[in-house]
């Protein structure tokens, strides 16, 4: 999978991924915090109180840390680790991203169905297409994608889609440009890096044009 490549923020906040060593911005980390009751919680949005350790979003790095008890080590606290543990991060990181797109469609920068997002695309205003997971290849091969960096993501399912949508399914959606895309690209990148490795509960992955 590619992830693309930005040119470093130095003013960007970074932090070190406790399973491998690496020091990057905390927009490609999840963090974790204790909680009152000594049980590790997945802080997605990153603003619980507290002692916190951070994470790559990557369902291997995750899988280590919690194989090899690097979060009591980090902490240096005993702790809880629920099971399930990096199930769960997925699960909140897509609920994260189909809210905020929810959010975008309400502000009028999220569109869905097959024409309007193919005149979107047509007209320059999408800078990123979203296809479901489980869609068909054949019918989503028909939609140019936008270029640049995570310009297309399908690493939800017709399903998740379409609850930012309020359908029961959706297999093609569009973001315009502005705040809330950019947060729905760097959570979809992270969803990604979770869900795209073999025991993922959903196939999903990142196509990024650079």
């Amino acid at each position: 999978m590619s992830r693309g490549v930005r040119t470093k923020d130095r003013t960007e906040p970074e932090r070190r991924c406790i399973a491998t060593g690496e020091v990057q911005p905390k927009r490609g980390l999840i963090r974790f915090a204790l909680g009152p009751d000594g049980a590790l919680v997945p802080d997605i949005s990153g603003k619980l109180p507290g002692r916190g350790v951070y994470v790559a979003a990557e369902r291997s790095a995750l899988e280590m840390a919690v194989k090899k008890k690097l979060f009591a080590r980090g902490l240096k606290a005993a702790v809880e680790v629920p099971e399930g543990l990096v199930d769960s991060v997925e699960t909140q990181l897509a609920r994260r991203v189909t809210d905020l797109i929810s959010m975008a469609r309400k502000a009028g920068a999220a569109v869905t169905g097959y024409e309007k997002v193919k005149d979107w695309l047509a007209k320059g205003e999408a800078v990123i297409l979203l296809q479901a997971s489980d869609g068909s290849e054949r019918g989503k091969s028909k939609l140019h994608k936008p270029g640049g960096r995570g310009s297309f993501f399908d690493v939800l399912t017709a399903q998740e889609l379409g609850l930012s949508f309020g359908r029961e399914r959706v297999i093609h959606a569009a973001l315009a440009r502005g705040g809330l895309t950019e947060r729905i690209r760097e959570d979809a990148i992270r969803l990604s890096g979770v869900r795209d490795h073999d025991g993922g509960t959903t196939a999903g992955k990142v196509k990024t044009t650079v």
